[in-house]
């Protein structure tokens, strides 16, 4: 294909996607009354156990119809996941060799349903959480609470727990496809846990350090499960292409280089 065919490719994928988006925000449009009403119940349940009171804030005219869009717009881009997901798979195939194509495909399978099963964990986690940050105002204080500030704050929880939950699937697909090896996620993991404690103290819910771990110990942890689960790889790997007589890298001596005698200077 030419490069213009190619941008008409790209055109027809996005406007599929686009649609497939579109449809799914009419959809969660109608459906953000009842996801709205979720998401608030953990108020109503801080103000009844906590006996205080607790409401969310609307803090300007159009900031309830504003709230409303950004529901339907997450839901929109949930629903429509598969088709776009779908769109974006079709285009890069044509470019990719037999190989790639299954790793990706793998990635694909694997990690989609693992990231759908982390926005639920977080789902479940996040009354918990309002139940906790709330506690820390005294007794006789109201807690009013911007709606748009609460639910950004349920968005990145179930994002993030989300993102925890791909990253060891990420991390063992590369060591599958030859690009990683357990030995260098291992001895990245310095550099794995500043680059995790950055990224939940930027996305972390809440303005705390508490949030910020209780968020970074999973990652910590689904990353060294990766590792080991490259090192059994790599063990079976190096044991399969010993039993076929493959020598390791280790073991095959650097070639000796013979430099040609010198001429003499005349």
């Amino acid at each position: 294909m030419s490069f213009g065919a190619h941008l008409l490719e790209l055109r027809k994928r996005v406007y599929i996607s686009a649609a497939a988006i579109v449809a799914g925000m009419v959809g969660g449009w109608f459906l953000s009354d009842f996801l709205l009403q979720a998401i608030r119940q953990p108020i109503f349940d801080v103000a009844e156990n906590q006996g205080r009171i607790a409401t969310l804030n609307y803090d300007s005219i159009t900031s309830a119809f504003d709230l409303r869009m950004q529901i339907a717009l997450t839901i929109g881009l949930v629903v429509s996941s598969p088709i776009w997901l779908y769109q974006i798979w079709a285009f890069f195939v044509p470019g990719m060799t037999r190989r790639e194509v299954r790793y990706v495909l793998g990635f694909f399978v694997f990690a989609v349903p693992l990231f759908l099963a982390g926005c639920a964990a977080g789902w479940f986690v996040f009354p918990h959480i309002v139940e906790l940050m709330t506690s820390f105002a005294p007794q006789d204080d109201a807690s009013i609470i911007t709606a748009k500030t609460y639910f950004d704050f349920v968005l990145k929880l179930t994002v993030v727990v989300g993102v925890a939950f791909v990253l060891p699937v990420f991390l063992v697909l590369l060591n599958f496809a030859g690009v990683l090896s357990a030995k260098a996620i291992l001895k990245g993991w310095r550099i794995a846990i500043l680059s995790i404690t950055l990224f939940t103290a930027i996305a972390t819910p809440a303005a705390d350090v508490l949030s910020m771990f209780l968020l970074a110990i999973p990652m910590v942890g689904l990353y060294f499960l990766a590792a080991a689960i490259a090192s059994l790889h790599d063990a079976r790997k190096a044991k399969r292409q010993a039993a076929n007589g493959v020598p390791r890298a280790s073991d095959v001596a650097p070639a000796e280089t013979t430099l040609p005698p010198a001429e003499p200077v005349t």
